[in-house]
Formats: structure tokens, sequence, C-alpha cells
């Protein structure tokens, strides 16, 4: 179960579901990056190379939709080893990331949200997107981290290139590329837009703001990331269900 519970909901998450949206997010990752690694990128038009980069972006970023749910104990809640192990996997794939050094950090954040003890908040740049996000990256990304992810990078690159005979172009099209697009995806829509002071203050502890998207842009913004008062209100909501939340009414229903 998660660690961040609301008293005023018993609505959690089913193990099976869970595991199921999370392997499958996992399943499409790993078909459209093979598939995409040995295409012949010159048959593509613009267009369709946009449309390519845009899927393995949004593909990419749902892995860390999966570990992030994982933190919250949302993936297999009747199981806290599975559950950390598919949020511990996730995030290996997403950049080479510590599950355990994200999951203290992201507690720091739902503790402490848009303060000074929040690892996510920047109060000095918080009408500057660049240099939060460089901030943001700094928190999660130190020397050890960087030096991991970049090894990493150059190691699978290498055998993957020499490996399988497969061009950079497509490995830094639809691999590395989609990488970092997803961390601004995610730090824009769940941290900048949701966390940064609105005009005249913010209006409760959450210190947080959701968008207006439609059910259908946000999540393609960023499933559902942008509902983010509801994610702080109800943590133990996995991501699919939180436009249920967004209308306090239909969300109360359901109970």
């Amino acid at each position: 179960m998660s660690y961040c519970k609301n008293s005023r909901s018993l609505h959690y998450p089913n193990s099976v579901i869970g595991i199921g949206i999370a392997l499958a997010i996992a399943a499409l990752w790993i078909v459209s990056l093979t598939w995409l690694l040995f295409a012949d990128i010159s048959q593509f038009s613009i267009l369709g190379l946009i449309v390519a980069v845009f899927i393995r972006t949004f593909l990419h970023t749902g892995l860390f939709i999966t570990a992030h749910d994982a933190m919250h104990g949302n993936i297999c809640p009747q199981n806290h080893q599975v559950n950390n192990l598919i949020g511990a996997i996730a995030l290996v794939a997403y950049a080479f990331l510590p599950y355990k050094t994200l999951l203290i950090k992201h507690r720091l954040h739902h503790r402490y949200p848009a303060s000074v003890k929040d690892p996510d908040f920047c109060e000095s740049y918080q009408n500057n997107l660049w240099l939060w996000y460089l901030k943001f990256m700094q928190e999660y990304l130190d020397l050890q981290q960087l030096s991991i992810f970049l090894i990493g990078i150059i190691v699978i690159s290498t055998m993957l290139r020499y490996g399988c005979n497969l061009s950079i172009d497509n490995l830094i099209l639809f691999w590395i590329l989609p990488i970092f697009l997803s961390s601004v995806q995610l730090f824009y829509f769940g941290t900048f837009l949701s966390h940064r002071q609105p005009i005249g203050g913010y209006s409760d502890r959450h210190r947080c703001q959701s968008s207006n998207y439609s059910v259908f842009w946000s999540f393609l913004a960023c499933y559902h990331f942008s509902y983010h008062w509801e994610h702080h209100e109800y943590p133990h909501l996995p991501w699919y269900k939180l436009p249920m939340a967004k209308d306090r009414g239909k969300f109360m229903r359901k109970l």
C-alpha cells in the first residue's frame, strides 16, 4: 500500500490491473524500440520521424510513471517486493536510476511540497523553465549518477552499434533523444506547471495546482500528471485513476 494514504478514501488499486498495465507499457516500449532501432529511417518522412520520436518519448515517460506508481505502492499493493522490483526495473530501463534514492526524495516531495525541503522545488527560478529544469536535474543526477548514466549509454550504444550493426542515427533518435525529451515532459507537467507559485500564493497544504485538460489531452500530455492536485490529495490512486478524482463528485460515487 501507499506510504502516504488519504484516510478519506479506501479505493485502492488492483494488483492484477496494476501489473498488467505496467507490463503493457514495458512491452510497447520494447517492441517500439526494437522495431525503430532496426528501421531504415531514410524511408521515413519528416512527419513520420516526428511521430516516431513522440511515441518513443511517450512510452519512455511511461517507464517513469510506472516507477512513480511503484513508489506509492500502486503497482502491486498486496506484495511490496513485487511492487518495488517492477519500480526498480522501470527506473534502470528509464535512465539507470536508483529506485531507493528516488523513493526517499519523492517522499520528501510529498511531505514538504514546494518548500526548501522539497528536492523538486526551486524557489529562485520559479518563472524560468530551463534554469529550474537544470536545478531539478542536478538534484537527481549528481556526479556519481551522471557517470553511471553516461557509462551505461556509451556501453550499450557501442554494443548495439557494432554487435548488431545499428545506425548511430537510430540510436540517437529513438533511444537517447527520448530520454532527454521525457525528462523535460515529466518536469514540465509534473513540477513546473504544477508546483510554481500561483498569483496570490498557494491555497492549501499540497501547494500545487492541476490543469483543466480533458482526459484525452491529459493522458497524452503526461499520463495525467497534469491532474497534480488530485495526485497529492489521493496518492494511493494509480495514474490511470486520476481522472476519476478530477471530478470529486464522480470520484465519491465510485467509493
